[in-house]
C-alpha cells in the first residue's frame, strides 16, 4: 500500500451524555472525503480509543469505512494491549476492507523491554491479513533500533512517527531512513501513480469476474456439438465507478511524520507523508504544507508550516483532543464534547482557540 500524501487522523464523536455518535463520524468522513487528503486514519491517538469498549471501536471502523470515499486510503488504529486482542481486530478492520492497520507498543511494556516488544510486533504482523504500519508515539516512542529489526519484515510496511521537534526530528528521521535503506517492496498504484485501495481493486475485480463469465467451457456442453469459443463482452463498470487501471511501484520502508508541528521537517528528512492530528481542524491548512513541499517550493511551505504553528502550539499540544474537537467545530466538522473525564474547554479557552485560528479556516 502507497502511503504517500496527508493521512488525516479521525477524532471520535460522542453525544452530551457519552454514547458513541456514529452519525456525526459518517458526516465528518463524508466531508474528509471531499478535501485532497490521501487517506484517514480512523481510531488513531486522536480517536480516543483507549476511551472506547470492544464494540464501540467495531462501531466506529465499520461507521467510518461505510462513509469513506473509496480512493481514500484507509487506516484503522488496532493497537490493544495484546496480541490476541490487537490480531483480533486487525481482522476486523480486514473484513470491512482497511487497507492497513496502525499499532503501537501496548502500554504494558516499558521501553526497556526490547524482545517483549519485538514479539509483540513480529506477532501481529505475522497474522495480520492486511499490512501493519509502526507507530510510535510519545507515550510509547520506538527505538531505531527496533524499527530497523521490523523494517524487514514483509508485514510491515511503514512507520508513523510522531515527533514535535523541528530539531530532533531531523536526526530521527534521518536515522530510520539509514537504517531501512535497503528495504525495497512493490505496490499497487494506479495509472497516475497514486494510490490503489482495496475498494477501488475489488471494482476492478468485480468487473473481471463479470467478463469471465462470458465463457462456455467444451465441457459444459456434455458432447452434444463443437464447441464454439466466442469473445466474452466486457462487462461495463458500474456507473461513475469505472475499473481502475493500475501499476506497480517500488518503493522503500515508508515513514509517515506524524508529529504536527515537526510535519515539515520530517517531510525534508525523507518521510513520504504526513499524519498531523492538527488535521482533524484544519485538513486544507495542513495539507497545503504538504503540496508546496511536493512542488518542492520550500519557501512557500516554510510558510504555510508557520502559518498554522501557533495553532497547533495551542490547539493540539497545549489543549489536546478537547481543543481539537472546538477546532472541528470552528471549522465545520463535529468535534462535540469529549467524554469524561475529558472536560469540554471553558470559555476563554474557547476564545483563545477562536483567535488563534482566526485566519485558518476550510
Amino acid at each position: 500500500m502507497l502511503l504517500e500524501g496527508l493521512h488525516l487522523p479521525l477524532t471520535t464523536p460522542f453525544y452530551p451524555d457519552g454514547r458513541l455518535n456514529l452519525r456525526k463520524l459518517e458526516h465528518n468522513v463524508d466531508r474528509y472525503s471531499r478535501t485532497p487528503v490521501a487517506g484517514l486514519v480512523a481510531l488513531g491517538e486522536t480517536g480516543e480509543p483507549a476511551m472506547l469498549s470492544d464494540a464501540e471501536m467495531r462501531e466506529a471502523l465499520a461507521a467510518a469505512m461505510g462513509a469513506a470515499a473509496e480512493t481514500k486510503v484507509m487506516i484503522a488504529g488496532v493497537s490493544r494491549g495484546s496480541v490476541f486482542g490487537t490480531l483480533e481486530l486487525a481482522e476486523f478492520a480486514a473484513s470491512l476492507r482497511y487497507d492497513a492497520v496502525l499499532v503501537k507498543r501496548p502500554a504494558g511494556l516499558r521501553s526497556d523491554q526490547v524482545r517483549e516488544t519485538l514479539t509483540f510486533f513480529q506477532a501481529v504482523a505475522d497474522r495480520s491479513p492486511v499490512p501493519v504500519i509502526l507507530s510510535s508515539v510519545a507515550s510509547a516512542p520506538l527505538s531505531v533500533e527496533i524499527v530497523a529489526e521490523l523494517a524487514s519484515h514483509p508485514g510491515v510496511i511503514g512507520l508513523a512517527d510522531e515527533d514535535i521537534s523541528a530539531a530532533r526530528g531531523l536526526d530521527r528521521f534521518g536515522a530510520v531512513r539509514a537504517v531501512t535503506a535497503a528495504v525495497r517492496r512493490e505496490v499497487v498504484v494506479t495509472h497516475v501513480f497514486a494510490a490503489a485501495t482495496g475498494r477501488m481493486l475489488a471494482v476492478r475485480e468485480q468487473a473481471q469476474g463479470q467478463a469471465g463469465a462470458g465463457f462456455v467451457s467444451a465441457e459444459s456442453l456434455g458432447g452434444l456439438g463443437t464447441a464454439v469459443v466466442v469473445a466474452p463482452v466486457a462487462a461495463p463498470a458500474a456507473p461513475g465507478r469505472p475499473a481502475v487501471k493500475t501499476r506497480s511501484k517500488t518503493v522503500g520502508f515508508q515513514v509517515i511524520a506524524s508529529g504536527s508541528a515537526g510535519m515539515l521537517s520530517g517531510l525534508r528528512a525523507g518521510a513520504v507523508g504526513a499524519m498531523p492530528g492538527f488535521a482533524a481542524s484544519a485538513p486544507q491548512a495542513c495539507y497545503e504544507v504538504y503540496a508546496a513541499w511536493k512542488d518542492d517550493d520550500q519557501a512557500l511551505a516554510e510558510e504555510k508550516q508557520a502559518r498554522i504553528a501557533p495553532a497547533i502550539e495551542l490547539v493540539e499540544l497545549g489543549l489536546g483532543v478537547p481543543g481539537l474537537r472546538f477546532g472541528c467545530d470552528l471549522n465545520g466538522y463535529f468535534g462535540g464534547r469529549p467524554r469524561l473525564p475529558l472536560l469540554p474547554l471553558s470559555g476563554a479557552e474557547r476564545e483563545a482557540v477562536e483567535r488563534v485560528m482566526d485566519g485558518i479556516r476550510n
